[in-house]
């Protein structure tokens, strides 16, 4: 029987919401982009709008510090290095050059009278110039010589695996942390005529005493072993660096052919050191053509003069007693500019014998 409701007018998809009635009121929320006035994602609020500008003008502002502090930072790292260098290096040199050039006195610097290259050309006429050439040439060999055979055989010992291997290296390059003035004064007393203990020694010899300081070849001996004592722990770790770069593989293929332990010391030590020890001798005749401070303190009281003969007066005792004794401030600048010339002979040997070695190893 069918019933007297009416049937429900069928949906258009399952599920769906019913209809509204005819003159119903919706009161469902409208959706956001919906509404009347709505703005875009690119159409932002004024306020809006500045605040991203702001920031973008932010970014850029830090984006063109980070390039600035990129491309000056190592600019301003350095700048100390040169603004010293030309204070103390470069101006000092220049002016010293001029003063070569000029008779100055230490009494009254500013008065300044040109007389050119006088000031070297007595040089050649000065025996006492020659004579402090030939110490500190003396002295530099009785120096170096010793010095850098006794830091190679260090540092060849320090290169194996001994017990406390790090006290001995600090133990070597304790000397070369002491003060000069200290160190020779102590020499000073071990080389002393009466009671120094060298002369101690030689008497337990049945050697009879030896006056170190009035001797020529003494004295200079005497200041050659303070300059051997304090150098040569720097020098063997020099040298210990450069040995524990050499590859292994080249003692154990000499190791193979049955070579020694100093056979593998000549053969494969030293001729891979070359450069170093180059390097070491150059630094070693820089420092003995300006050797000042040992001689100074081991005369004493004696001044500048190198001795009662100058049997050990070096360039630097000759310049300072020039300049700062005899107050000759233009023949001081010549000898200084003199010894600076000596340098670059031995930095151009130094430069032609490296070159030589390089071109010699290239060829193999």
């Amino acid at each position: 029987m069918a019933s007297d409701a009416p049937a429900a007018a069928p949906s258009g998809k399952e599920g769906a919401a019913p209809a509204a009635a005819p003159g119903a009121r919706t009161t469902g929320r409208r959706s956001p982009g919906s509404r009347t006035g709505a703005r875009g994602p690119g159409s932002g609020s004024p306020g809006s709008r500045s605040g991203d500008e702001r920031l973008e003008r932010r970014r850029e502002r830090r984006s063109r510090w980070y390039r600035r502090d990129v491309r000056w930072s190592p600019y301003a790292f350095v700048a100390p290095f040169f603004v010293f260098f030309l204070a103390f290096g470069l101006f000092p040199l220049l002016y010293t050059g001029w003063a070569s050039l000029h008779r100055v006195e230490l009494t009254a610097p500013g008065d300044m009278e040109w007389v050119g290259l006088r000031n070297f050309s007595r040089l050649v006429s000065d025996e006492f110039f020659w004579n402090a050439l030939k110490n500190t040439l003396t002295i530099g060999v009785l120096s170096t010589v010793p010095q850098l055979l006794i830091a190679l055989g260090v540092a060849h010992l320090l290169n194996y695996r001994l017990r406390g291997s790090m006290f001995f290296r600090v133990a070597v390059l304790t000397p070369y942390a002491t003060s000069v003035a200290a160190a020779t004064l102590v020499f000073v007393l071990l080389f002393g005529r009466d009671y120094g203990m060298i002369n101690w020694a030689l008497g337990m010899a049945g050697i009879d005493p030896v006056d170190w300081q009035n001797g020529a070849w003494t004295s200079q001996l005497a200041v050659s072993t303070i300059v051997i004592w304090r150098w040569t722990g720097y020098n063997a770790l020099i040298y210990l660096a450069a040995m524990q770069s050499i590859p292994d593989d080249l003692y154990e293929s000499a190791a193979l052919d049955g070579a020694s332990r100093w056979q593998q010391f000549r053969h494969v030590t030293v001729p891979s050191l070359r450069p170093t020890i180059l390097f070491t001798v150059v630094v070693s005749t820089i420092g003995a053509t300006q050797l000042f401070g040992e001689p100074l303190l081991y005369n004493g009281a004696g001044g500048a003069n190198g001795g009662a003969d100058h049997q050990f007066q070096t360039l630097g005792l000759y310049l300072y007693e020039q300049g700062w004794v005899n107050l000759h401030l233009g023949r001081a600048s010549a000898i200084a500019w003199t010894m600076f010339l000596i340098l670059l002979v031995v930095g151009a040997v130094n430069w032609l014998i490296s070159r030589r070695l390089r071109t010699s190893s290239q060829g193999r």
